[in-house]
């Protein structure tokens, strides 16, 4: 790193941290407007508020939006630059194109390090305070003293695949009180259930760190030949545990990288129907921070070159390659959770096209 490098280093990382913190600051005031009569009646003191709630909501409105302000970042200050003819003296002087764009790479891979650890750990964590916050003082819906009040509205049906051979399900299970029934599970061998077993009731058991079945029926099945008893009760221990039965709109937002491929793994048992909206997820973590350095590399290319629109055409140009971006990863990821399409081709295919569209521009672009 030359001190022309350290140059444009340092106004990539500046201008980036200084876009990223006005937005912030606009985003929390729009956010305080709009929730105001929430936090007036959650009679909550203001740095509880701001520790419970805002400590969550910051890092993940800052990761939603990273890579799109690394590009706006990019675009602003190259267009800059190019306008002052400081990269026609970069260029003049001997330098290679593909040289200029190493401070570019450098920085890329600086803030793309710190999405990729952001996403995978720190988000999930404040996402955590956030949806606590959120469920319990802003959506009325879901909202403690709503759910105990309308018992009947949180009891469920689940099924699950505890292994290849072996299918359970519970029905009314209820998300507060840890309990169930009647609860089924059946063993297969071929085309023949070899064991069932039927209970009045299921609940966990929080000494035992297991579940208990109550009113047990128990059959064991041999050909032709059939065996019955009656426990009164019995503890079973099952591989899922009632924070995995327990979803809501935020799971896959507040789980860590290593929490999320456990409950993938288990929902993959369950046959679930919101699996491919897990994977899609946890592929996201990897293709965001990937699309900083693809942003990044895009970004300069564009503002690179010296036009007469200056700033705003290329800005322009920024948006509008920003949107078409976004376009195709909503397109994807409903093609994904909606239909059949790869969950990892989904999360990926965005930086796949914009691959192609960096390499066209680059090659296009005069050096």
């Amino acid at each position: 790193m030359k001190k022309i490098d350290w140059y444009i280093f340092k106004k990539f990382i500046t201008t980036f941290f200084f876009s990223i913190f006005l937005f912030t600051v606009i985003a929390v005031v729009i956010d305080i407007s709009e929730k105001a009569d929430d936090f007036v009646h959650s009679q909550l003191p203001v740095h509880k508020i701001i520790t419970d709630y805002y400590f969550g909501f910051i890092p993940h409105i800052v990761a939603l939006l990273f890579p799109l302000f690394v590009f706006i970042a990019v675009i602003f200050f190259t267009s800059k630059m190019a306008e002052k003819s400081e990269i026609v003296a970069i260029l003049a002087s001997g330098t290679t194109y593909f040289r200029w764009l190493r401070p570019y790479f450098v920085g890329a891979f600086f803030l793309a390090s710190i999405l990729w650890v952001a996403n995978h750990y720190i988000v999930p964590n404040a996402n955590k305070a956030r949806s606590a916050f959120e469920t319990v003082y802003i959506d009325g819906n879901s909202s403690y003293e709503n759910l105990v009040k309308n018992r009947d509205r949180v009891a469920s049906d689940l099924y699950i695949k505890i292994d290849s051979f072996t299918y359970a399900g519970i029905y009314n299970y209820d998300t507060i009180s840890k309990h169930g029934g009647p609860f089924f599970m059946y063993k297969i061998h071929g085309t023949e259930v070899t064991e069932n077993k039927r209970a009045e009731g299921i609940t966990w058991d929080k000494t035992k760190n297991s579940w208990k079945l109550e009113t047990v029926t128990f059959r064991t099945i041999n050909g032709l030949h059939e065996k019955v008893t009656y426990p009164v009760q019995e503890y079973i221990k099952f591989e899922f545990k009632p924070n995995d039965l327990n979803h809501d709109k935020y799971t896959k937002d507040k789980l860590t990288t290593t929490e999320l491929r456990h409950f993938v793994a288990l929902e993959e048992k369950r046959g679930s129907e919101t699996l491919n909206e897990l994977k899609v997820e946890l592929a996201r973590r990897d293709a965001t921070a990937f699309s900083v350095i693809l942003l990044t590399l895009i970004g300069a290319v564009v503002a690179g070159k010296k036009v007469r629109g200056g700033s705003g055409a290329h800005m322009a140009i920024g948006f509008i390659t920003a949107a078409l971006y976004i376009v195709a990863d909503k397109f994807s990821t409903v093609f994904s959770t909606k239909g059949s399409f790869p969950p990892t081709l989904a999360a990926w295919t965005p930086n796949i096209i914009f691959t192609v569209v960096a390499i066209i521009f680059y090659r296009k672009a005069p050096k």
